[in-house]
């Protein structure tokens, strides 16, 4: 079987598209399994700079299929902006297929998404308020709209009224907010659906036959396992399943069609919006890795939060995303630093955490137990084989084996995918 999960080992933002850029360069199939717009993957190529939020990482590559799956849900206005400015970039889609099974995204959602983080006031979860969590919402309660509804008039007229009604009450009732107009939405989103048509069908069925044909299938992961929906730092979490077992469900095939599961980490931690951050450096180290690793949400333009690497973290990834192997990115914003630090574990009251903690309030009070590395000086965004790293940095990756149990098996030294290091 010839089949990779790419799963983001951290709290999203690791890199992950250069990593899916890396492997659907030899890829058959490229699959989006899981999340929305809120997704953000650079794609960086020279001197341009490929922006994703939707569309699978192997658009570039035009003999590669790319799928986007049931568990997604899709936003048509994005995907298509999206569609519009790559192609403005030379981007074909003739290689792009959409689920009918997957889930619309429609305006009030995105007004849902708005008013609720607004009326939790300082308990705002941080969402990008793309309508991603109350669309999902949706898809539980089972008054959701797929894109199998939205191709037919009639049946989206019918289910949209009725959620329309709904919806409207509990915007003017709730929130105190303006009501929406049916019309305008059913008119706008039927615009989208003739755009849409060509590209549907059930991927679910089209995976399953390159998997049994031993195709080459990348399953492209999106966000991070600390902000899966039962594993993360819940409430502070996205609205679906961004680990491997994720890929199973949204991509409509069984677990056994994965062979092989890669996660993704940077050489230290960021997360954006709210929610613990236990080795979070409100320093100036803090800033010069925001800053050197350019480290600004792809989809809000928020600026993340940083710390040092937590290896408490990636053996939480090890362990529910069955990794087979680690790439450790952005390498390169460490260089210059005199000490870097891994947290190897927690300490609370005295005692030592190993594991990382289910309750939050819980996280809030555990303190880092760092173990320090002397850092290095040199510039190594050209290295391309681990013995040209400085001796330094060599011991940072081998000591980031150690703590976390898993090999590291491609280094990140710079934003082009060419910047890597395979061991």
């Amino acid at each position: 079987m010839n089949t990779i999960a790419l799963v983001g080992a951290q709290w999203g933002d690791e890199g992950k598209g250069k990593y899916i850029d890396i492997l659907a360069s030899t890829a058959d199939y490229v699959v989006r399994a899981t999340g929305g717009s809120n997704a953000g993957h650079t794609v960086v190529r020279g001197d341009k700079a490929y922006k994703l939020h939707l569309i699978p990482s192997g658009i570039l590559y035009p003999e590669t299929v790319n799928i986007i799956g049931n568990g997604v849900v899709l936003d048509p206005k994005v995907v298509l902006q999206e569609m519009d400015e790559l192609a403005k970039q030379g981007v074909k889609f003739d290689n792009l297929l959409m689920d009918l099974r997957a889930h619309i995204v429609l305006p009030y959602h995105k007004e849902f998404d708005e008013l609720a983080e607004i009326a939790k006031g300082a308990n705002a979860i941080g969402t990008t308020k793309r309508g991603i969590g109350p669309c999902y919402a949706d898809k539980c309660d089972r008054i959701g709209i797929r894109l199998v509804d939205l191709l037919d008039e009639n049946l989206f007229a019918q289910k949209l009224k009725q959620n329309i009604r709904l919806k409207n009450k509990i915007i003017t009732a709730v929130y105190g907010g303006k009501p929406l107009d049916y019309d305008e939405i059913y008119t706008e989103y039927c615009g989208y659906a003739k755009r849409l048509q060509p590209f549907a069908c059930d991927t679910g069925a089209v995976v399953y036959d390159a998997v049994k044909a031993d195709k080459r299938v990348v399953f492209e992961g999106a966000q991070g396992t600390l902000l899966d929906l039962d594993s993360g730092t819940y409430p502070f979490v996205t609205s679906s399943h961004p680990i491997t077992g994720g890929f199973c469900a949204g991509a409509g095939v069984g677990p056994t069609a994965i062979k092989e599961c890669l996660g993704i980490a940077k050489s230290y931690t960021t997360r954006v919006g709210a929610g613990p951050f236990p080795t979070e450096l409100d320093d100036e180290v803090g800033a010069h890795l925001r800053d050197v690793g350019h480290e600004y949400g792809v989809t809000t333009g928020r600026a993340r939060r940083c710390g040092w690497l937590d290896a408490v973290i990636l053996r939480l990834a090890v362990r529910i995303n069955g990794l087979t192997s680690l790439a450790i990115n952005k390498l390169d914003p460490l260089s210059g630093l005199k000490t870097i630090k891994v947290a190897v574990g927690y300490e609370l009251n005295g005692k030592c955490v190993k594991d990382f903690p289910a309750d939050i309030s819980i996280l809030e009070k555990c303190t880092p137990v760092y173990e320090e590395f002397e850092g290095w000086t040199e510039d190594i965004t050209s290295c391309r084989r681990f013995e040209d790293l400085p001796k330094a940095a060599q011991k940072y990756i081998l000591a980031i084996e150690k703590a976390v149990d898993c090999p590291v098996t491609m280094i990140g030294v710079g934003p082009d995918k060419e910047q890597n290091i395979v061991r």
